[in-house]
């Protein structure tokens, strides 16, 4: 079945939701979300005669796997009872293994052979390439899109021959960088700017062996400062055991979900044994200085290169060390993140900004002082139901006037933003308000049937 963008079903499905968005939290939240629902459909997305469909990131265009799975976020609690959503999903999922099955190392394509391309000079010149700078999650967002179809509708259509023979490369392309010095992959651009591109004639820096796998770059498109990138890791982990679940379930390939499943432990321990380091001294979000004195304060490391390499940090793009209970929900230790997440939001994390506006998590991928909307949403998310009250109403607050979520603003000022179209934000926007809205939802049933 070809999914139509405007089908009725769909606007009112999101019509009503927008609703119940306006019923708890006012009206002028509800219409930013209702506007960014029908704007991702209508204005990102181009369906294809061949079934599957496109997504641009916004002002650039061009499919990012990160960003075309993440933009479909708020619409996934509505696929199990809107079957055109589901067909959309799965035309999405469609077009993300088709780009892996042609080249697993890019995380950018364009919509066919067009040519386009970030940099001409790029060492790869595939004209349906927009970029091939290899990052984890690259992998690992389809197969949790293609995951979360199969669990909440059934439908297995998706896993067909090029979905099996994806999964099986996604796979071995992470054992392969497991010993990254045995890859044939490099990366070069003719750049000034060192997070353009990898050192060492593109291999980037070096790094011993540790179980992990190895990522030339971070979800930012940030070339990493050392390969191990830890919640990347943990987000494979967890997209391994789904590759587990589908070859075991739909695909009958025993071997298949061994190896993925294999895969996911080593990966898990690498990360235990060395990506959860002492927490670096200095404030914390209670206040309190942390002297990370042994047996305290353990907390994951945002990369490390396994040769006494630690970076503690986070990045406000997805996957994040905040986002871990999101996207790795069955591989990370809550404790360690429960520590980590005090750094996280505090000054400790070099990329943790506070202004007049706003507080938050911000990235050397934009200008310092610049809070990310995205990982404002994660922190709510990752909060409490009063932190997602709290911060929906901020991001509301901080739009910079223009009715839509932007990269990053300026944390004293969000008429200085970046990015004035930016879709993946404007979907976590939605996630928040709908995550609220269902809270909401539950209290007033809870108090209906404590009231009878």
């Amino acid at each position: 079945m070809t999914p139509t963008l405007l089908d009725p079903t769909i606007t009112t499905t999101l019509r009503e939701a927008a609703d119940r968005v306006r019923a708890a939290s006012g009206t002028r939240v509800g219409d930013l979300v209702e506007d960014a629902l029908l704007r991702t459909l209508t204005d990102t997305i181009t369906l294809g005669e061949d079934g599957t469909a496109f997504v641009i990131t916004g002002d650039i265009p061009a499919m990012w796997m990160r960003d075309s799975t993440t933009q479909l976020t708020p619409y996934l609690r509505f696929i199990g009872s809107c079957p055109p959503l589901a067909d959309l999903v799965a035309a999405v999922v469609r077009r993300q293994l088709a780009c892996l099955d042609h080249d697993p190392y890019a995380n950018a394509f364009n919509d066919g052979p067009t040519g386009a391309h970030y940099a001409p000079d790029d060492v790869c010149d595939d004209p349906h390439v927009w970029e091939q700078k290899y990052e984890i999650d690259s992998l690992a967002y389809p197969v949790t899109l293609a995951h979360t179809l199969w669990r909440a509708t059934g439908r297995t259509d998706v896993f067909d021959k090029c979905a099996h023979r994806v999964l099986r490369t996604i796979t071995r392309q992470l054992r392969v960088e497991q010993d990254h010095d045995t890859s044939a992959y490099r990366f070069q651009r003719d750049t000034d700017i060192p997070t353009e591109t990898l050192a060492r004639d593109g291999r980037g820096t070096a790094v011993g062996r540790t179980g992990m796998t190895w990522s030339g770059f971070r979800p930012s498109d940030d070339a990493c400062t050392y390969g191990y990138n830890v919640p990347a890791n943990l987000f494979a982990a967890q997209a391994l055991l789904a590759i587990g679940d589908i070859a075991t379930e739909v695909l009958d390939d025993a071997a298949l979900a061994a190896d993925a499943r294999a895969l996911s432990r080593e990966l898990v321990a690498g990360v235990k044994k060395f990506g959860v380091v002492d927490a670096p001294s200095g404030p914390t979000s209670d206040g309190a200085r942390d002297g990370a004195a042994p047996g305290r304060g353990r907390i994951y490391a945002y990369e490390v290169d396994g040769l006494g390499g630690v970076l503690c940090m986070d990045d406000a793009n997805t996957p994040s060390l905040l986002s871990l209970p999101l996207i790795a929900p069955d591989v990370f230790d809550e404790a360690v993140w429960r520590e980590t997440r005090d750094v996280v939001l505090s000054p400790a994390n070099p990329y943790y900004f506070s202004g007049t506006a706003a507080s938050g998590v911000g990235s050397p991928h934009t200008l310092p002082g610049r809070v990310w909307p995205i990982a404002l949403a994660v922190e709510a998310l990752t909060g409490t139901p009063e932190d997602r009250v709290r911060v929906l109403d901020l991001l509301a607050r901080t739009d910079g006037g223009t009715g839509r979520m932007h990269e990053a603003f300026d944390a004293s000022d969000p008429t200085a933003f970046s990015r004035p179209w930016f879709s993946w934000a404007d979907s976590m926007f939605c996630e928040l308000a709908l995550a609220v809205a269902d809270e909401a939802a539950d209290v007033g049933r809870e108090r209906g049937v404590s009231g009878a």
